[in-house]
């Protein structure tokens, strides 16, 4: 499923497609972490999915690529997906495509600094302000991704807040927005190390955005 960005009114401008699903119908579901890397959740998130074997989309800031090159690194070598959420999550509702262009491939250039010649596929606006940017990652390969379900684990809630959020928000095809950086995301690791094996068992299957059946 997609959706297009609209009007001034919801910050988004000229007409591109969003991705807030994955392409395989019936229970699937991908898991998207912003916001990273972070040296220290974003470890312990890395050994939680692998624990499960599950695979989920990065979505990295330049300036913490930069920081933390060894952890790109080890989320590439576990199969993870990188997408581009700007240089230093910037509001780019406003900014003409020349800036947004600027800042979009700096990013790519700071995770690829990392992990030369990895692919990043996908880009995520800061504070899902689209603005001009989906046309601007569309001209450089990157599919913009949103999301359909949100745990909203910027505001800490608690872990079991979390966990509920998620299952009874999720639909199929779901894109779930979670974070692995910006903040103490505690919470946001032990959710997902309790969610995976409980959706697992009631036969959610996690995938690429992308993928097709």
């Amino acid at each position: 499923m997609t959706t297009t960005a609209q009007g001034p009114a919801g910050r988004l401008g000229r007409t591109a497609p969003v991705v807030e699903a994955t392409r395989q119908v019936g229970s699937h579901l991908a898991l998207t972490f912003d916001d990273g890397p972070h040296p220290v959740h974003t470890p312990h998130l890395l050994s939680v999915l692998r624990e499960h074997k599950v695979t989920a989309v990065f979505c990295l800031w330049g300036a913490h690529a930069l920081a933390h090159p060894e952890i790109v690194r080890e989320i590439v070598a576990d199969g993870h997906q990188l997408g581009n959420h700007g240089m230093h999550h910037d509001d780019m509702a406003d900014w003409p495509a020349e800036r947004v262009r600027a800042d979009l491939e700096s990013t790519t250039a700071a995770i690829r600094a990392a992990v030369p010649g990895v692919p990043v596929p996908y880009f995520r606006a800061p504070f899902g302000s689209w603005g001009r940017t989906p046309e601007v990652a569309r001209e450089l390969d990157m599919v913009p991704l949103g999301w359909r379900v949100a745990a909203e684990d910027w505001e800490l809630p608690g872990t079991e807040v979390l966990v509920r959020r998620v299952e009874t928000r999720l639909s199929p095809g779901a894109v779930v927005l979670l974070h692995d950086g910006g903040g103490d995301r505690s919470q946001t690791v032990e959710a997902v190390a309790r969610l995976l094996p409980r959706l697992t068992a009631r036969g959610w299957r996690f995938t690429d955005p992308a993928r097709r059946a």
